[in-house]
C-alpha cells in the first residue's frame, strides 16, 4: 500500500464517524456557499477508491453519499425559498454575480432538468436548487428531479472511485470521463431546446 494512502487512512475517523463525515461532505457541497469551498465530488471519489484499501463498505458509502446529496439539495431549495433575498444581498453573492446570473438563466431556461444536470456540474451544484427555491418552483416537482439526481450521483461517484481502485489516477480518469458524458448529455438537451424554439 502506498505511503500516502496509509497516512490518509490513519487520519480518517472510524465507523459511524467516518460515514457521518462523508454525509456531511456530500451535504455541504450542495449548499450555496459551502458548495464553492468543499470539493465534495473529489472526496467522494477518493472514499470509493479507499474501499479497495479496506476503508468502509461500498453499499454503505453509496447510501450515505446519496442521502447527503439529497438532503443538501433539499436544504438549498428551502434556503432559497425562505431566505433567498437575504442571501443575495450578502457580500459573498454580490461578488459572484456572473455565476448567480448564469445559474438563474440556466434554471429559467431548463426548469426541472437544470436541477438534475447541476448535480454533476461543480460550480453551480449548490446554486441551482437555491435559485429554484428563490423562484418558488413547486416543491414536489423539484424534489423529484433532486431525488433522481442524488441517487445517480450517490451511486456513480463512489462507484467510479471503487472501479478505479487499482490507482487513484485511474479513478480520476473515470471521474473525468463521467463528467464529460454528463456534459455531452447537457449539450444535447441545450441543442434540442434551441432547435425546438427555432421551429415553434
Amino acid at each position: 500500500m502506498e505511503t500516502w494512502i496509509q497516512q490518509v487512512l490513519t487520519f480518517l475517523p472510524e465507523g459511524s464517524k467516518y460515514y457521518f463525515l462523508i454525509f456531511f461532505v456530500a451535504l455541504a457541497e450542495s449548499l450555496p456557499v459551502a458548495g464553492l469551498l468543499v470539493p465534495g465530488s473529489t472526496i467522494i471519489v477518493l472514499a470509493g477508491f479507499l474501499i479497495v484499501a479496506g476503508k468502509g463498505n461500498l453499499a454503505t458509502l453509496i447510501l450515505v453519499a446519496g442521502f447527503g446529496a439529497l438532503f443538501g439539495d433539499l436544504l438549498s431549495l428551502w434556503l432559497g425559498k425562505r431566505y433567498g433575498g437575504i442571501f443575495l444581498r450578502m457580500r459573498f453573492f454580490r461578488h459572484r454575480r456572473k455565476m448567480i446570473r448564469f445559474a438563474q438563466n440556466f434554471f429559467l431556461t431548463h426548469g426541472g432538468k437544470s436541477l438534475f444536470f447541476a448535480r454533476f456540474l461543480g460550480p453551480i451544484r449548490g446554486i441551482v436548487p437555491f435559485i429554484a427555491g428563490l423562484s418558488h418552483m413547486p416543491r414536489r416537482a423539484a424534489s423529484g428531479y433532486i431525488l433522481f439526481s442524488s441517487i445517480l450521483w450517490g451511486i456513480c461517484y463512489p462507484g467510479l472511485g471503487y472501479l478505479g481502485g487499482s490507482s487513484l489516477q485511474q479513478a480520476q480518469t473515470l471521474g473525468a470521463r463521467f463528467g464529460l458524458a454528463v456534459f455531452v448529455m447537457l449539450l444535447i438537451v441545450l441543442v434540442h431546446y434551441q432547435v425546438k424554439k427555432l421551429f415553434k
